[in-house]
């Protein structure tokens, strides 16, 4: 069970911040996915939008007393870092666009 006066350790946070840069630098790339046995693609923004969103529904389940912190996941720290892999990401994008080529 988990327990709040007990740290969480992981990556997830930077993971997603990672996905949330790529999400403004890149939005209109292809995401290679594999739903059971069939690969395809979709456009970044429409998979990491779903997957943003789906870590905001998580949080917000997550602040439910009875059964929230029960699955053990820092959704706030994915949701946390993706917020700031689009700050950076956009800032990163507006200040270096004539650094780098943008393909897509």
């Amino acid at each position: 069970a988990c327990n709040d006066a007990i740290p969480m350790v992981g990556a997830s946070g930077a993971i997603s911040a990672v996905m949330g840069a790529y999400l403004v630098m890149f939005p209109r790339s292809r995401v290679k996915l594999l739903f059971l046995v069939f690969p395809f693609r979709l456009p970044a923004f429409l998979f990491l939008g779903f997957w943003i969103g789906q870590q905001w529904f998580n949080g917000i389940a997550s602040l439910d007393p009875l059964t929230g912190a029960a699955d053990g996941v820092a959704w706030w720290a994915h949701i946390g870092g993706a917020v700031f892999g689009v700050l950076v990401g956009g800032l990163f994008r507006i200040t270096q666009a004539n650094h780098f080529e943008v393909e897509g």
